[in-house]
């Protein structure tokens, strides 16, 4: 009797005797996050699971990510099949107004410089060492679209999948931290005072409707092996402009997107374990992933300068930063930015036309990117 108490007492105690200095780092990271999440309202549906997340997959002995294990389930069942990026895609698409790009269509190729980011830490990534795969995933942080890089992450570097996803989120939570010193630092004070007139422009019905749609199929035509995540996020949208379908695009937008984000995010944090997460390589990708959205930003301000000087002084570069992800809140980054150097200046609408650009030219990025792997033979 006595010796089956002490076997008991024993197992009590396992977890203990299990715990690893790495383990303790990780719930030490999941805390942070927490705090992110609640104190600092850094992307809180998306912090707060996975910081919870992390904390429950680096307790020892658990096996919550073993086989069986019900974090395992839920990961098998919407991560590895790619299901739960795909239907936050369609609750994205349904959120999303395209009207302010439909209006300004110039500002459709603002959101396509602002991916050049991407495509530089992929070759970045590739000059260090890293496979093809890996190359891919991480030069997809500079999207600044956490469902992208799940995407990506979970068909193609499933062991990359907690670094990329946390940069991914994390620095587009830090948008309005990151962005402004990089668009004073290249444009100049005449330059951020210039006004942009808002032309009032009446986008039809009709093309609301045809956009989602050519888009679609141009962008499948082009990139066939990244349609899944075109066709999502367009299906969306097309429910939203139909009218027809209002209770789906409201299930989209909310009941199933917040179900959703839940189960992704805690199975997120659930692939932070200790000894896999904590690694030199893991660092290496947090520093090219906050290289990639810098880059981004970098070459969207750029072109927005092309665009500055062949119109005559008309257009303000800043809102060549809005032609990253971060929909919508870099268009308000812009939008502050501008208001601060002159107080008649409202980018807002124009920004938002180079962040809705920005939506499409990440997703059709990532589309590219696995089209070029798979016609290589490398996917």
């Amino acid at each position: 009797m006595l010796d089956a108490m002490l076997n008991g007492l024993s197992g009590l105690v396992a977890g203990v005797a299990h715990l690893h200095w790495s383990n303790l780092v990780m719930m030490c990271i999941g805390g942070i996050l927490l705090y992110l999440g609640i104190k600092k309202d850094f992307e809180p549906l998306l912090l707060v699971p996975i910081g919870f997340g992390c904390i429950l997959v680096n307790i020892p002995l658990a096996d919550l990510m073993e086989k069986g294990g019900f974090l395992r389930t839920i990961y098998d069942f919407g991560v590895i099949t790619e299901l739960f990026p795909l239907l936050i895609f369609i609750g994205i698409g349904a959120m999303t107004d395209f009207g302010p790009v439909l209006e300004n269509p110039y500002t459709f190729i603002l959101g396509a410089a602002g991916q050049f980011g991407i495509f530089l830490t992929l070759l970045l990534a590739l000059a260090l060492g890293f496979p093809y795969k890996d190359a891919v995933t991480i030069g997809i942080i500079g999207a600044c679209d956490g469902p992208t890089v799940i995407y990506v992450a979970s068909q193609y570097a499933q062991h990359l999948l907690g670094p990329v996803t946390v940069a991914a989120y994390s620095y587009m939570s830090l948008v309005p931290v990151l962005q402004p010193p990089i668009m004073r630092m290249l444009t100049t004070q005449k330059e951020r005072e210039v006004v942009m007139k808002t032309h009032q422009k009446t986008v039809s019905k009709t093309t609301k409707l045809l956009f989602p749609i050519v888009i679609t199929i141009i962008g499948g035509l082009i990139a066939p092996h990244g349609l899944p995540l075109l066709a999502t996020i367009m299906l969306g949208n097309f429910m939203k402009e139909s009218g027809a379908v209002a209770r789906l695009t409201k299930a989209s937008e909310n009941e199933i997107a917040n179900i959703v984000t839940l189960l992704l995010a805690i199975s997120i944090g659930a692939t932070m374990s200790g000894p896999v997460f904590v690694k030199p390589t893991t660092i290496i990708i947090l520093a090219l992933g906050l290289l990639a959205i810098c880059l981004d930003t970098v070459c969207g301000v750029l072109f927005g300068k092309v665009l500055y000087l062949v119109t005559g002084g008309k257009i303000n570069p800043l809102i060549g930063a809005a032609g990253i992800s971060a929909f919508p809140m870099s268009a308000r980054v812009v939008q502050r930015e501008g208001q601060k150097y002159n107080k008649k200046s409202y980018l807002l609408m124009h920004a938002m036309g180079a962040n809705a650009g920005g939506q499409v030219g990440s997703v059709m990025a990532a589309a590219v990117m696995l089209s070029v792997l798979k016609g290589m033979g490398i996917i």
